[in-house]
């Protein structure tokens, strides 16, 4: 949408189809003279001499008289509305029909069909709210759990938005002194700060956004969910195990090797913790070519990948693990690794994972079927299982059947063990959106040189060229210093219609 458009009325449906009732938004200067065009009241006054914050109860009616539909309006006047202009609510019965009707009256009388997220833009361009509140709205209406319900209310109520105008002080204080200095250079007995009292302020500074780079992770693993890929060779049952894990038939499972040839990925809430499993094609030595493309594809998921399950063959554990370790272990460093022995129900009555000697570490597989999977935490990097040598820390091994559904609570569990997601309140400020988390991780580059300026007595007008560079991309948050229409429309053009 151009900046320029916003002179339109618009108009929207609100609401999802199929419920009971449907809302039809219309906004701008000309929205109560144009549903009053439509719309007859049971009585009284017409909608332009009554008051805002009421419901009219009337009718919607076509150019020919015809009723389509009793209504109720709700009315609000600039600035107290959403968009912080006139608009108007109708409250239609829910029929599809009935909707398109309304909506067509609206147009033909004047208005102009909304665009995703243009009520939204509307409020940012307005003042109602800066551009990372009016971010939140759509992470808002797409939270899926407690937790993004929680960091999505906090950001559109302007908590971080208060942080980042807190830091905006400080920095704003720091830029001050370093400008008085600059403008009273040629007085040496004149001092405003000294170097120590503006390397004080520049490091409660970077702590502060160093903190909020840091919470993206959390953030993106709670918006988006905590990336879990299923990997290993071909057949090791890594389809089945996604299935098991989501309950549903989600992938193909075949006997045949190379089904999975592209990555698959679904989420699923586990103890209000969103995983999204990634299941991706079988790692073998092969010559066709859409394979080896998919097996770069697993590779590629893996390493983007906080949890790893590793799918192994129980009935063939020692050669599949020694087929591939060299190819899987080097990249799960830093990352949680769980060894699923999948398959276990095929293994013969009282057969073990380990040796005697190894007792303490692994059950027989008779525990299976008494129902408890067999689970081995590993805590160090050295041979500690015989095995599975030279497991990086963070590894679990896990004896499970995908097929029989066997386990899958226990691995359930050990994935949100291993995801210690931490409880957020709403005061709780998580950075979560990719261009807050570019625009702070420039911001505190900048920080940086300031501290590294002032450290080796650079120059007042050098150091201040980088306060200002970050206060620029702190700004970048909230939308201060923006006012590029393509950058305002890659921002608004994922929300939903009529928002």
């Amino acid at each position: 949408m151009n900046i320029q458009q916003t002179e339109d009325t618009i108009c929207a449906i609100a609401t999802a189809q199929g419920g009971a009732i449907g809302t039809i938004r219309v906004s701008g200067t000309q929205a109560i003279a144009i549903t009053d065009r439509i719309f007859t009241p049971a009585s009284g006054k017409p909608l332009a001499e009554r008051k805002p914050y009421t419901l009219t109860f009337g009718h919607i009616l076509s150019p020919e008289g015809e009723v389509i539909d009793e209504v109720l309006v709700s009315l609000f006047r600039a600035p107290h509305s959403y968009t912080g202009e006139d608009s108007v609510e109708i409250s239609c019965h829910g029929s599809s029909y009935i909707l398109q009707q309304v909506m067509q009256l609206l147009i033909k009388n004047g208005c102009r069909a909304a665009g995703p997220g243009e009520y939204t833009q509307r409020a940012f361009l307005n003042g109602k709210m800066d551009l990372s509140q009016a971010e939140a709205v759509a992470d808002l209406i797409a939270s899926t759990s407690a937790a993004t319900h929680r960091m999505a209310m906090n950001q559109m109520r302007g908590g971080f938005s208060r942080e980042l105008s807190t830091l905006r002080e400080k920095l704003l204080h720091l830029t001050s002194l370093m400008e008085l200095e600059l403008d009273f250079s040629d007085h040496e007995e004149l001092e405003f700060a000294d170097r120590s009292e503006l390397e004080e302020i520049a490091r409660q500074i970077e702590q502060v956004i160093s903190h909020l780079v840091d919470t993206f992770s959390v953030g993106n693993a709670l918006k988006n969910g905590v990336p879990v890929a299923i990997v290993g060779e071909t057949n090791a049952g890594k389809s089945t195990l996604l299935n098991a894990l989501l309950n549903e038939e989600r992938a193909i499972v075949s006997d045949i090797h190379g089904t999975t040839r592209d990555v698959i990925e679904d989420t699923m809430n586990l103890g209000g913790v969103t995983f999204r499993f990634i299941d991706t094609a079988g790692i073998r030595d092969t010559t066709d070519t859409i394979e080896n493309l998919g097996i770069e594809r697993s590779f590629q998921k893996l390493e983007q990948a906080n949890i790893v399950l590793w799918v192994i063959d129980a009935t063939c554990a020692e050669e599949q693990y020694r087929e591939l370790a060299e190819k899987i272990l080097p990249r799960c460093e830093g990352k949680h690794l769980v060894i699923v022995l999948n398959k276990s129900d095929l293994l013969p009555s009282g057969n073990a994972y380990s040796s005697e000697s190894n007792d303490s570490m692994n059950q027989n597989i008779a525990s299976r079927e008494a129902g408890t999977p067999n689970v081995t935490s590993l805590e160090s990097t050295s041979s500690a299982h015989p095995m599975f040598p030279n497991l990086p820390e963070d590894t679990c091994v896990i004896s499970l059947s995908a097929k029989q559904k066997e386990g899958i609570s226990q691995l359930q569990k050990q994935l949100v063990d291993f995801a210690a997601l931490p409880d957020l309140s709403q005061n709780d400020v998580v950075v979560s959106n990719i261009r807050h988390y570019e625009a702070l991780s420039r911001a505190l580059e900048s920080i940086h040189r300031v501290q590294d300026g002032l450290a080796m007595h650079l120059s007042g007008d050098l150091v201040s060229q980088d306060l200002r560079e970050c206060l620029f991309h702190l700004a970048e948050i909230v939308g201060g210093e923006i006012t590029n229409d393509e950058v305002l429309g890659n921002i608004f053009k994922h929300f939903c219609i009529g928002k």
